[in-house]
């Protein structure tokens, strides 16, 4: 089990590290692409390889902001209910993202082979690259919510038996 934790928290330093490069990158890139359009040397590329990095940017930088603290939801309203309530709101609310994150795998993997033969406009790279964002980062959501749910779980069984929940 350690040796799995320790896999998974490299992918994470990984995933991060990717996000961080890739915005970076998508920043500079725009940047440089408009100066190069003020003196006349447009840069056509730019904005298409911007483009794909935005979308993984997009989807893996929901699997981070996912890990690093729970989807936005009205507690306002949530906090009121009964504490037997709140976790059954719980594992329902992440049981639906969970079957939401399956369709886009489902349907975003025969979308990015279906994109294989279409090519950015200034990039000779398949469109593909972009579209498997969509499957990739719900794969990762997907692992980052079951485990959020056992982490959950596991605390109510701590709790349950009269320790303290980490």
């Amino acid at each position: 089990m350690n040796v799995l934790k320790a896999i998974y928290h490299w992918y994470c330093v990984i995933e991060e590290t990717i996000v961080a490069v890739f915005l970076a990158a998508i920043t500079l890139l725009i940047f440089i692409s408009a100066l190069a359009r003020a003196f006349g040397s447009p840069i056509n590329w730019a904005a298409d390889f911007s483009m794909l990095l935005l979308a993984w940017v997009v989807f893996l930088g929901a699997d981070t902001a996912l890990r690093r603290a729970d989807f936005i939801r009205v507690d306002v309203l949530i906090r009121k209910l009964p504490q037997v309530v709140q976790k059954i709101l719980y594992y329902v609310y992440y049981i639906a993202v969970i079957l939401f994150l399956g369709l886009l795998i489902r349907f975003g993997i025969p979308l990015s082979i279906e994109n294989s033969a279409r090519t950015f406009q200034a990039l000779t790279i398949s469109y593909s690259w972009a579209t498997m964002s969509v499957p990739v980062g719900a794969f990762a959501m997907l692992i980052t919510i079951v485990l959020k749910l056992i982490n959950k779980w596991n605390e109510k069984e701590i709790v349950s038996q009269g320790k303290e929940a980490i």
